[in-house]
């Protein structure tokens, strides 16, 4: 069998789609996901492994983003959830960084005015987000607080007048380096609760500054963030955001979208693997050619297809809604735990050349960290599953 026998971009399963879910799409959708998927390849497959190693964002890449359209598919534009987490794993699969720039300002910050905001608020602020005029971040996650930040969150809100005194710090926020606004979450020191606040990042007493020597998503630009006694108008507080539980309105949410970035990393994986499997030759044979190898790429393709499969069905839910935050969770350990040992996998197949980012599978693999961890740890998101099935909290 010889390389230039095979064609692998026209074999009957080469979009990895094994059981044909994208066919649950109307036509429409469809036709704009093939839409998308021929933006990602042409402006962001091409550009990521770079930008990847440099640490570097392209901002040049925002203008083209936004003439895309791709904010808010869901609310703004009437896509269903089926549609827009499909699409989300798509632009994974171009670049994990990329994607979870958009993550970051679509779902969580433009989420969180879209859920949280008055209709004031949402006339004043939506128009200049929806078409990336405005580069939003979303601080939640602290130095000293992660998993616990619901009753740990430390950053303080005080009201004085007509305005509000943040204090504290926020870690880890994406885009926040470059960002325009930043919602941030703090702690009423009144009333204990947590509260959610637009805050411009050019107001007095706000730094940011850039988390260096990551090993993963490195072309996003992740801070830590310094709130200094910033001053920010009543206003700017926004209307709905009063209690813990209205922040996880919006990250049950984000978590079936980072769910959905865990199919989108399979599907890398199984994209670079399948095409080095086909042209690498040893032993005088592709080693696509191995029984080890075909078994190593079925199972990185077993378990896309099977999280995609819980992922449709979740999407499915949040479209009727019945979605549960319990499902969210389950969803997210189960196809971010499937999505690590996928890239092993593959990672293992192109051999040394897998630990070099010359063959994008280094990439790929390291990224896959990021999405284990962040929208919840796996850990915590199982403990939340095995509460809701045994009715007992293992969480303090």
């Amino acid at each position: 069998m010889s390389k230039a026998a095979i064609d692998i971009h026209n074999l009957p399963y080469a979009d990895g789609d094994f059981f044909a879910f994208e066919q649950l799409l109307s036509s429409k959708e469809q036709d704009r996901l093939a839409e998308v998927r021929e933006f990602l390849a042409r402006e962001v497959r091409p550009i990521a492994v770079d930008c990847w190693n440099r640490a570097e964002f392209p901002m040049e890449l925002i203008p083209k983003l936004a003439e895309i359209d791709l904010v808010s598919p869901v609310r703004r534009q009437g896509y269903s959830n089926l549609f827009a987490g499909i699409l989300h794993a798509e632009a994974t699969r171009a670049d994990t960084s990329i994607a979870t720039f958009m993550g970051v300002h679509d779902g969580l910050f433009t989420g969180s005015i879209e859920a949280l905001a008055s209709q004031e608020q949402q006339e004043a602020w939506l128009p200049d987000i929806y078409s990336l005029k405005k580069i939003g971040a979303f601080g939640l996650t602290e130095p000293l607080g992660g998993s616990d930040v619901a009753g740990g969150t430390r950053t303080t809100a005080r009201r004085v007048g007509g305005n509000w005194i943040l204090n504290g710090a926020k870690r880890w926020i994406g885009n926040a380096t470059f960002s325009d606004w930043v919602v941030i979450y703090a702690r009423d020191v009144d009333d204990n609760q947590v509260k959610g606040f637009l805050v411009d990042t050019k107001t007095e007493g706000y730094s940011a500054t850039k988390i260096e020597n990551k090993i993963s998503l490195r072309t996003v630009q992740n801070a830590d963030i310094v709130l200094d006694n910033v001053v920010v108008p009543d206003f700017f507080k926004l209307a709905n955001a009063n209690s813990f539980r209205d922040t996880n309105k919006v990250l049950k949410v984000t978590r079936l979208a980072v769910a959905w970035q865990a199919v989108g990393q399979q599907l890398a994986a199984f994209d670079v693997a399948r095409r080095y499997a086909v042209e690498r030759t040893q032993f005088g044979r592709p080693i696509a050619s191995f029984q080890l190898v075909q078994n190593q790429l079925v199972q990185i393709l077993g378990n896309a297809v099977s999280s995609m499969g819980m992922m449709v069905r979740l999407s499915q839910l949040e479209d009727a809604g019945q979605a549960k935050d319990e499902q969210s969770a389950l969803a997210k350990a189960f196809t971010t735990a499937r999505m690590r040992e996928s890239v092993a996998l593959g990672r293992s197949i192109l051999g040394g050349n897998g630990i070099v980012t010359d063959f994008e599978m280094a990439k790929v693999f390291a990224d896959a960290e990021a999405i284990y961890s962040y929208e919840g740890t796996h850990e915590i998101n199982t403990l939340v599953t095995g509460r809701a099935i045994t009715g007992i909290s293992a969480i303090v």
